[in-house]
């Protein structure tokens, strides 16, 4: 990285991400995910960002 600001965006421990709904794979199934429906309670955002590149 070359912008020595690009750090202020980094989400760190703790940190609240910001509502969205995106696709997850349940029980085999696409479903809708809403963030909304989990306020207040904690949950771990895990990403895998080349998972699904097929190459």
């Amino acid at each position: 990285m070359n912008d020595p600001n690009a750090s202020l965006f980094c989400a760190g421990r703790g940190d609240r991400a910001p509502v969205f709904i995106a696709d997850a794979v349940i029980d085999h199934q696409i479903k809708k995910v809403n963030l909304e429906n989990y306020i207040g309670k904690w949950v771990l955002l895990f990403f895998y960002p080349s998972d699904f590149t097929f190459v």
